[in-house]
């Protein structure tokens, strides 16, 4: 029986999300948040966590692969690695620190150096802790435009209350799948060109 379980749960679709930011602007509470449904406010600075679930996207079966950034510099080296693997982002700063959305620039310049073979790359910018909205250092239009200027969506959330946590996994899940569909469609071209070149070459030669 549980074979056919890890069966079922292999042949899903494996959307894989890469959390990056600065430390401390809520990246692991908004992981935790999404996959428990609980907020933790103390938590120990990350080395790097991984984590999977399995959700139902527009009414598919998926699984999703969250892998939880550190964002201290000691880690910069290994952050490549972690960028070539992922298949979109979530780009966190703190609505309530002005540095941290400083810093969303340079990791996105770091996303776009690994993956300079690739066309979009799947990614929102996402300003966290909007509960806080009293110490906000970040305007909603400045966050915005920024986005704009990437050609990206901004979202704010709150991994306290909960605001916008789901809305940000799933619109990256879609913007990753419509890559994947858009690239398999590509390839699909591409083989059935060759396929039908390789037929002609067959009647030639006969």
């Amino acid at each position: 029986m549980a074979t056919n379980k890890n069966k079922t749960q292999s042949s899903l679709v494996l959307h894989k999300v890469i959390m990056v930011g600065s430390g401390g602007v809520g990246k692991s509470a908004l992981t935790l948040q999404f996959m428990y449904d609980e907020f933790v406010e103390d938590y120990e600075p990350t080395k790097a966590d991984s984590y999977r679930k399995k959700v139902v996207l527009d009414g598919e079966e998926v699984q999703i692969d969250i892998l939880d950034t550190a964002g201290q510099e000691d880690y910069a080296a290994i952050r490549d690695n972690y960028f070539r693997s992922g298949e979109g982002f979530l780009l966190v700063f703190s609505i309530t620190e002005q540095e941290s959305f400083t810093a969303t620039s340079e990791f996105r310049e770091q996303i776009l150096r690994v993956k300079a073979e690739e066309d979009k790359i799947p990614l929102l910018l996402v300003g966290n802790k909007s509960d806080l909205e009293d110490r906000r250092q970040v305007p909603v239009d400045i966050a915005r435009s920024k986005a704009e200027e990437w050609g990206v969506q901004y979202v704010e959330t709150s991994a306290k209350t909960r605001a916008n946590v789901d809305k940000v996994f799933f619109d990256l899940m879609r913007e990753i799948r419509a890559k994947k569909m858009s690239e398999n469609k590509d390839k699909n071209g591409k083989k059935s060109g060759k396929s039908k070149k390789s037929f002609k070459q067959r009647c030639c030669l006969l």
